[in-house]
């Protein structure tokens, strides 16, 4: 027997996909980001995304923290995630969405502060982007790193 997927009421209040484009390569993925209201909840702000390098930056604040009071681990994750997403639809110029299938992500110093996620594509083909992401604090020292796998979706 299946078990029917339970939506919340407010799942699509801020719908993120636009609607496919009836001709093949019409598609412009550029918007996508600004449409994620998560990333406005986190406070994300896209500095670039272009030819397959993008960069990031979000404001620390209490309610990002952990109970160590350093931004929390997941943030960075979704930093990281967000700038690597970004890094790979620039790649495809813009023609083309994403969804990631794979990250690994490694915590290398606690983040305070102002924070700087820079994203490349390092390569793929028609279907998957591998992308690579760091996140440094305002004096440059690196306290995060991500992998990830993406897939080219349609939109």
């Amino acid at each position: 027997m299946d078990t029917p997927v339970m939506t919340p009421p407010h799942a699509h209040a801020h719908a993120t996909a636009p609607s496919a484009p009836e001709t093949p390569g019409s598609a412009d993925t550029s918007g996508l980001f600004a449409q994620v209201a998560f990333n406005h909840l986190l406070g994300l702000q896209r500095e670039f995304a272009q030819d397959g390098v993008a960069r990031l930056t979000l404001a620390a604040r209490p309610e990002l923290c952990n109970n160590f009071l350093v931004v929390h681990g997941g943030v960075l994750m979704s930093m990281m995630d967000s700038a690597m997403s970004s890094a790979a639809l620039s790649a495809s110029g813009f023609q083309k969405a994403v969804v990631t299938i794979d990250m690994t992500t490694s915590f290398h110093q606690p983040a305070r502060g102002h924070l700087t996620a820079h994203a490349t594509c390092q390569g793929g083909g028609q279907s998957v982007c591998f992308c690579e992401a760091r996140v440094e604090d305002e004096q440059g020292t690196v306290v995060a790193r991500a992998m990830g796998t993406f897939r080219y979706v349609r939109v």
